[in-house]
């Protein structure tokens, strides 16, 4: 795996058209040859690629991208500036993280089989540790979970189509208790819109 991180100057933000979710999207799948067959790309098989928008300000924007392959080392060419360096190969060893991520908390209804998003800071909790402990093999310290700013992504894709995505921050301290599926978690993303900016584990070792 490939950690990089995208920098994006006032100029570049205005040559790219940087105006919304689905441009940062674009932007960031520029770096990227796809590298999928024709059926991966019909199945739900993963991109290869997660990212989370770091913000900044008029100045500078960083975007921070986990890759299963090197990233350009600019837009276009021409555009930004990409640093990138391998994961260590020991870096999922450890037993414990702190952590932080993006995530877009939604369950599905058994009646409509529609998406419904968790309403409030105490429900995004209790589906984001509900779903690690099921799913994505780890184990957060309740007490030291934290849900930050929660927002809703309005954009339009490529198709001109509404995309509506609700989102939260959720920061704290993990134990692993599935060693693979930590790994599956990690390298592939948590939840559901990975292609927007969801899903991004950013996570440190703490001491055993």
């Amino acid at each position: 795996m490939i950690a990089s991180e995208l920098r994006l100057d006032r100029a570049a933000m205005k040559a790219l058209r940087v105006t919304d979710p689905y441009s940062v999207h674009r932007v960031v799948y520029s770096l990227f040859d796809d590298t999928r067959d024709d059926a991966r790309k019909k199945s739900s098989e993963a991109s290869g690629i997660l990212y989370a928008d770091r913000g900044g300000d008029v100045r500078l924007r960083r975007i921070l991208i986990l890759s299963d392959r090197l990233p350009a080392p600019t837009v276009d060419g021409t555009h930004g500036a990409v640093e990138s360096k391998p994961v260590p190969e020991n870096f999922l060893d450890h037993d414990r993280y702190r952590f932080s991520v993006i995530v877009n908390p939604t369950r599905r209804d058994n009646a409509s089989r529609k998406l419904v998003p968790a309403q409030g800071r105490e429900a995004v909790a209790e589906w984001f540790i509900e779903r690690a402990g099921n799913s994505w093999g780890f184990s957060p310290s309740i007490p030291h979970l934290t849900v930050g700013r929660m927002s809703v992504m309005r954009f339009r894709d490529k198709r001109e189509r509404p995309v509506t995505i609700g989102t939260a921050v959720v920061e704290g301290s993990l134990t692993v208790a599935d060693r693979d599926r930590f790994r599956e978690s990690f390298q592939r993303g948590i939840g559901r819109a990975r292609a927007f900016g969801c899903g991004l584990m950013q996570i440190i070792p703490l001491s055993e």
